[in-house]
């Protein structure tokens, strides 16, 4: 098979969450370990850090990396869901495996999956630890897919574990509280490995601490210990706290000997994060004369940040290009939405996708109108045709919108 060929027999003919749901989500990891097993276990050949959490787990990443990049070091980046291109999952040093690598890889172990019924998500789990194993990185930023406990990356034995924070999302997999799903996050804690938790709550605090105190291992809580922070190329408002959690993480690693990281790697890593590691959709501008910002934010948490700071913005009129998958709980994320703004529905061109009828329909009990179209493209080339030079427009609501748009 062909680049194409083989990615196309990966997302077709096998469970992916990204495009399917509920059925893709597997309840053990053992098939995980059966594929390491198979691959000669390259996890156990390379030094990582694991980061979790609801919210701003990709772009901790990100900002990890390219700190990492800046001080010298060959750095693996694995994170999901990617935005155009498979390969965008697994990095090092800010470019995409090659499609050769993939396509070898998938071809070489087919049968083995197919014989062990291997998720999307395991598959890549594997080819990603092979990859890094292979191309001798010195470190690996690895991303948690979903939850923690459970996740198929959640495998390794990390120099630092990292949960950026806890909200209501995932909620059928997750559990419907947010001690519930801080159990969940915190299962990526192991034993006598620091943990950095980003931000915390009164339900969610206690939580971490046990599962520290179960497992010896020292817990920083950013928030509280990290009080200035440096610029950085990612502006969203959200970046705050994924800052202070990138710089208590860096603390630890410095205090473990293992790695040299100066604060300039911190300041030029923060500044060129985009540059470094290629990252998008995080209140990524992408025309000027109107303004349009498009974030992936999708949750009630990260919305209610973006959409304060779209209201910190000076324009005329906003237009909202919105569209999300079928499984949102959207009696809780439409009412953050602002009710004078016009809204241009569409649906993600993906199976999850929720019909755009449907999404104007149940927005229209909230106050918030608009007209239904065809394709988020089209729904974006609409709100283009009808802004002027000083409006606003905001693309979101899910990631699978963005992706379309860039």
């Amino acid at each position: 098979m062909n680049y194409q060929e083989t990615t196309n027999w990966m997302f077709n003919q096998l469970p992916m969450y990204q495009l399917q749901g509920a059925s893709a989500y597997k309840k053990d990891l053992t098939n995980t370990h059966l594929l390491l097993a198979h691959l000669e276990n390259p996890q156990e050949k390379i030094k990582c850090i694991h980061v979790a959490g609801t919210n701003g787990k990709g772009s901790t990443s990100h900002m990890l990396a390219s700190i990492l990049q800046e001080a010298g070091y060959k750095v693996g980046l694995y994170t999901s869901p990617h935005l155009k291109d498979f390969r965008e999952r697994i990095k090092i040093n800010g470019k995409d495996i090659s499609e050769e690598f993939v396509t070898n890889f998938i071809n070489k172990h087919k049968s083995f999956f197919e014989s062990n019924d291997m998720s999307f998500f395991e598959m890549t789990v594997g080819l990603a630890f092979d990859y890094f194993y292979k191309e001798k990185i010195d470190i690996a930023v690895i991303e948690v897919g979903m939850g923690g406990r459970l996740d198929a990356t959640n495998v390794i034995t990390p120099l630092v574990s990292i949960i950026t924070n806890i909200g209501l999302d995932h909620i059928q997999f997750l559990g419907n509280t947010l001690d519930a799903i801080a159990f969940e996050k915190a299962g990526i804690i192991k034993p006598n490995i620091p943990v950095v938790i980003g931000e915390y709550t009164p339900e969610t605090k206690p939580v971490f601490l046990d599962k520290a105190t179960e497992c010896n291992s020292k817990i920083y809580f950013a928030s509280d210990l990290i009080l200035e922070t440096y610029p950085s190329d990612l502006i969203g408002d959200y970046q705050i706290f994924n800052k202070k959690t990138v710089l208590q993480t860096i603390a630890v690693l410095n205090a473990q000997k293992e790695f040299i990281i100066t604060s300039e790697n911190i300041k030029s890593g923060l500044l060129q994060v985009v540059r470094n590691t290629e990252l998008q959709g995080r209140w990524q501008q992408i025309n000027e004369f109107p303004k349009v910002i498009c974030d992936t934010a999708h949750n009630k948490n990260g919305l209610e940040i973006v959409l304060k700071q779209i209201q910190k913005e000076e324009f005329d009129d906003l237009h909202i290009v919105l569209g999300v998958v079928n499984d949102k709980d959207l009696d809780e994320i439409l009412p953050l939405f602002p009710k004078k703004a016009k809204y241009y529905f569409c649906k993600p061109n993906i199976p999850r996708g929720l019909n755009a009828v449907i999404l104007k329909q149940k927005a229209a009990a909230f106050e918030l109108t608009g007209e239904v179209y065809n394709s988020v493209s089209e729904a974006y080339n609409k709100a283009i045709e009808k802004a002027g030079k000083s409006d606003f427009i905001y693309i979101g609501g899910s990631t699978f919108v963005v992706a379309e748009i860039l």
